[in-house]
């Protein structure tokens, strides 16, 4: 069995039709799929072709486009209902063409041209996306992923919503989505090409094809965060930072250089285009929640936070480059929100006499001013960038809406009205729109894990559009977000990935509980185990036998005998944790090797190490990073493929 093969969930319906030779379309099946046919007005006709042995569809189309509001391409498809996962490694047989001319796995309503659709789409140029049309007729919309040219694709609906997974041949991870996308009653899946030329027809390899009926979910969905930003003259997304677990409400940097979130109680900085988030050191304040924003100087940054006195929030000042924390409010809860353009006034939502009002305080520490007085929850206060208003949202009229005042409280006045619950106004540093949170009518308050959208309002004209719809709420758009050429918003949105079954146990699992058990009360690094290991599944016996074990590093070996200490002779290779850089891995002379990056589960991205064979192949390596921590695993002549296999399965579990 393969790799990717032995990656394939076990309780997964798999659907294959096996036909002999190569199939070309005069007959009606192809392969797993029931036909193929044209989808819009193309010049060329497209044709699909089978080889059995490979499980490989080659497809040949034309077409204009798959964008806008019609789609011209060839379309290999199969019926289908329901919960359903497309995988496939794709290549286009020509690099010449349209760098956008498009290879994807699509999940289609109908065969009309403007059918509401979801796909995955690969570009020439290796721009991959998960583009959409969530109406009949709509305008196509995408989220854009951060990784290029991925070698392997994915595109699974679950429930209402579909996301995208992308990879290398060891497997695919989450790269974003997680899109409500009306797909009602029987709908087509399948593979398709388009040659973003109407004159011309270009071919693509779609292979390993997998079309799967996912398994029941097991257990809790696991989460994951996205950092996202989304153009507002085109609405188009594009995936910044993916993570497993809880982060939010991003900030720009002034300059545009990096964000800041917040995730477990800390602030982290990430450069644009970067991919490894830095701490901000906030001295004590370790539980610092969403309310955070940068100084109009940006050398100041305003945090609130629960880790004092009686754990309700405060508001404080600290570098921008992190230090020692100054306490703002005496009172609390108080939750920063705004700061005023000229650097002198804080605004903050503050919990006084059982209700939550707006205030104001100098920077430098004073008194506070509360500005609001109306029953009912006011929050979310901001600074207009010529500091003539603050926009807020209020309850007072019986839901969520939202507001504006002169900076000294007067003259409070509803922006705008309708029946949805609308949250966190934030003013583009150009003063010509607003972008803001909506919830359905029927939400209360601003809770996590809901259908919302991010609308954006002319403020010349009041003109409201959807700049984007997610699965999102608490923790999206909390603080300022806008990019500093007011062109962008930042913002988090979520996924809720169900829990899988998964194939198991190679013979390491045996025996190997009680030495894991050990070996995590000798050393504080977090341990991870493989779950599958294929490289060592045909071995007899593997004995685990921890090497070393301290707050430094731990170093399991993968022996073949019961004595062995690593030695090539006895060794099929080890599990290393680790605080040390690669750098100064000496023992495994890691910088003499090629390297290729790869992506693994979760978002992580891991180096592979090929072997350095002389008079014997040593071992082959993978190294990845999980915060302070390196993980490494080594096989003797491993293949790429089964090393990111058991980083993967790694990654999976803390637990043996």
């Amino acid at each position: 069995m393969s790799t990717l093969q032995g990656l394939r969930y076990r309780a997964a319906i798999i659907l294959i039709v096996v036909v002999s030779g190569v199939a070309s379309f005069g007959q009606s099946s192809v392969g797993i799929f029931e036909n193929h046919s044209d989808v819009g007005t193309v010049l060329h006709p497209g044709a699909v072709e089978y080889d059995t042995a490979k499980r490989a569809y080659t497809i040949s189309g034309s077409g204009e486009n798959m964008w806008s509001v019609a789609d011209a391409f060839q379309f290999a498809w199969k019926k289908m209902s329901g919960d359903v996962s497309l995988t496939a490694d794709i290549a286009f047989l020509t690099k010449t063409g349209n760098e956008h001319k498009k290879a994807a796995l699509i999940l289609r309503q109908s065969l009309d041209a403007d059918s509401v659709y979801v796909d995955v789409a690969l570009h020439a140029s290796g721009l991959t996306s998960l583009q959409f049309r969530d109406e009949k007729g709509a305008v196509t919309r995408e989220v854009r992923s951060e990784l290029s040219a991925p070698h392997r694709l994915r595109i699974v609906k679950r429930g209402e919503y579909v996301y995208m997974a992308l990879g290398s041949e060891g497997g695919v991870a989450p790269a974003g989505g997680w899109l409500r996308i009306p797909l009602k009653g029987e709908f087509y899946v399948g593979l398709g090409v388009c040659s973003h030329d109407k004159d011309v027809v270009e071919q693509a390899v779609f292979s390993n094809v997998e079309l799967t009926v996912p398994s029941a979910s097991s257990g809790q969905p696991v989460l994951y965060s996205t950092l996202e930003v989304v153009d507002v003259a085109s609405a188009d997304r594009r995936v910044a930072y993916l993570a497993q677990g809880r982060f939010e409400a991003p900030n720009w940097m002034r300059n545009g250089s990096a964000f800041l979130f917040n995730r477990d109680g800390h602030i982290e900085r990430l450069a644009v285009g970067g991919d490894s988030p830095a701490t901000i050191d906030t001295g004590f304040a370790n539980r610092c929640n969403n309310d955070h924003g940068i100084s109009p100087d940006a050398t100041q940054l305003a945090i609130s936070d629960n880790s004092q006195g009686d754990r309700e929030s405060l508001v404080y000042i600290v570098p921008i480059g992190g230090g020692a924390p100054r306490k703002i409010t005496q009172k609390s809860p108080s939750y920063w929100h705004g700061w005023s353009p000229d650097g002198k006034t804080l605004a903050f939502v503050g919990q006084r006499n059982g209700e939550f009002d707006i205030y104001s305080i100098p920077a430098a520490g004073g008194e506070e001013k509360q500005l609001t007085t109306a029953k009912g929850l006011d929050d979310g206060p901001e600074y207009s960038p010529d500091g003539e208003y603050i926009y807020f949202n209020s309850e007072r009229t019986g839901h969520m809406q939202i507001w504006r005042m002169k900076t000294d409280g007067s003259e409070q006045e509803q922006v705008f009205s309708d029946e949805m619950n609308n949250w966190f106004p934030h003013i583009s540093p150009d003063g010509k729109w607003m972008v803001f949170l909506t919830f359905g009518a029927e939400v209360k308050g601003h809770p996590e894990n809901k259908d919302v959208m991010l609308r954006l309002m002319s403020l010349a004209d009041k003109k409201i559009t959807v700049l984007a719809k997610l699965f999102g709420g608490q923790g999206t758009i909390n603080v300022p977000s806008w990019s500093p050429d007011s062109k962008e918003v930042a913002f988090v949105s979520y996924m809720l990935i169900p829990a899988e079954v998964r194939e198991s146990q190679s013979a390491l699992r045996d025996g190997l509980s009680d030495t894991v058990a050990t070996l995590r009360g000798r050393t504080s690094i977090p341990v991870r185990i493989p779950k599958r290991v294929p490289a060592l599944e045909a071995a007899d016996t593997v004995y685990p036998i921890i090497r070393s074990a301290d707050e430094i590093e731990y170093v399991l070996v993968l022996g073949a005998t019961s004595d062995c200490e690593g030695q090539h002779a006895c060794s099929y290779g080890t599990f290393m944790g680790t605080t040390r850089p690669t750098q100064r891995i000496a023992e495994y002379d890691l910088a003499d090797r090629k390297k290729k990056s790869v992506m693994l589960r979760h978002g992580f991205r891991a180096d592979f190490y090929e072997s350095i064979c002389a008079a014997y192949c040593g071992d082959s390596v993978i190294f990845w990073n999980e915060g302070k921590y390196g993980y490494l695993i080594s096989l003797k002549g491993g293949k790429a493929s089964e090393l990111i296999a058991a980083a993967n399965s790694a990654i999976e579990t803390v637990s043996p």
